[in-house]
């Protein structure tokens, strides 16, 4: 017959924690209850149990928190769930596993896009994608169904907040409606929501909303024809604010207005004549490397270097606007935009140049195409890049004996 503990008082626990006398020791009265000692800060109650086939050592709680008698007390209402076949260490694990789910049901939709948006962030290829993504689901998801639990969202909800917007925001609707659907397509995968998803297009919101190729309309830049470029320009040199400063330089570069605005002169190298845009600032992800004609490191020279942007907005030291070049070109009489130009440079190379479709591809950025993404691994063709540019540059200003065109349109896609 197994040797029965002596049973400790309370007085004695505390004389033996005071001991700091480490070890594992019986308490008496319940079998298998013992305290443990591992330093005074570091002492709790164990119980001792032979489950089934497997030796359970089970967690009653911390001494002094939980004292002699109540330790007991749980010892035996253990013992009892053993005696019932129950194993108290896999109910506890259950019953953690039940408040976990349970917790999980109550996400939010924007708890669970915030989620989607840091995962989303890892993909895009700039942090001005993802701030759009936040944006858009800040203006238009999350002011109807933001704090509703993700499983309580119906088909009703995600066509009111569409509704507003999807004839005269289409694209913007479009994508908020598609974000919407990837969002819940994630709460389903997680196990926080069952059923059909309320913001699938085919079969379900089609029914209701009309098809975007019916309603959206192509956004169109206007361009300046080539032919009227020199005029253009000889206006704009006239012009000393910044945001003509920063269109001639756009012109000059056949860049981006966001690639323009945001330029810091850590990017140039004036000695060498290159302007290295970093990939976090390109719409295609990759490191630009722009060749500088004569025009455009005279027109960098001549600006002053008070801030670390080139074109900085003189109240709040950030970058100006898109707006303040957009305005530029309707201040001297033309009904045209800023990207338009990438439109009136590609015309250009097309009709009054030699150079291959892929040489000024590049200087544009883009590289979609097999042939930009071949040349790319010829050094970009920086050198035949060069050359294009000094000869544009040469054009902008001296022009050639052709006849002016109307103002024509390029989809917005293309440039």
């Amino acid at each position: 017959m197994p040797k029965r503990a002596r049973e400790l008082t309370a007085v004695e626990i505390r004389r033996l924690v005071s001991a700091s006398k480490q070890g594992v020791f019986a308490v008496g009265v319940i079998s298998g209850l013992y305290l443990q000692i591992r330093g005074i800060t570091s002492t709790s109650w164990i119980l001792r149990k032979t489950i089934g086939s497997k030796r359970r050592e089970i967690g009653l709680g911390a001494y002094p928190a939980i004292g002699l008698k109540e330790a007991r007390e749980k010892a035996r209402s253990f013992i009892e769930q053993i005696a019932q076949g129950i194993d108290p260490i896999l109910e506890r694990r259950a019953q953690k596993a039940a408040i976990i789910a349970s917790q999980a049901k109550t996400v939010t939709f924007e708890q669970l896009a915030q989620e989607f948006i840091n995962k989303k962030s890892l993909e895009f290829k700039t942090s001005k994608q993802t701030q759009k993504l936040t944006t858009m689901l800040k203006s238009y998801a999350y002011p109807i169904i933001g704090s509703m639990v993700v499983s309580d969202i119906e088909r009703a909800h995600v066509v009111k907040l569409l509704e507003p917007i999807w004839l005269i925001k289409n694209e913007t609707a479009r994508r908020t409606r598609t974000y919407i659907e990837q969002v819940l397509n994630l709460a389903i995968a997680k196990g926080i929501r069952t059923g059909e998803n309320p913001a699938r297009w085919k079969g379900n919101l089609d029914l209701s909303l009309a098809a975007p190729n019916k309603i959206a309309r192509v956004e169109h830049y206007a361009s300046l024809p080539y032919q009227q470029l020199p005029e253009f320009m000889a206006k704009l040199r006239h012009q000393d604010r910044p945001g003509a400063k920063a269109l001639e330089l756009l012109i000059l570069t056949a860049g981006r207005s966001g690639e323009v605005r945001n330029a810091v002169w850590a990017e140039f190298d004036l000695p060498n004549k290159v302007w290295t845009v970093p990939a976090e600032r390109m719409k295609a992800g990759k490191v630009h490397r722009v060749p500088l004609c004569a025009d455009a490191i005279a027109l960098l020279e001549a600006l002053p270097r008070s801030n670390e942007y080139v074109f900085p907005n003189s109240t709040s030291g950030r970058p100006i606007t898109d707006n303040t070049i957009s305005m530029v070109p309707k201040r001297i009489g033309h009904k045209v935009t800023a990207h338009g130009f990438r439109s009136t440079f590609k015309d250009w190379c097309s009709e009054h140049t030699s150079y291959a479709d892929e040489v000024s591809e590049l200087a544009l950025a883009h590289v979609g195409s097999d042939s930009t993404r071949a040349a790319y691994a010829r050094s970009e063709l920086l050198d035949k890049r060069r050359r294009l540019m000094d000869e544009w540059a040469l054009f902008v200003k001296h022009g050639a004996d052709q006849k002016a065109a109307s103002v024509t349109l390029i989809g917005s896609s293309g440039a």
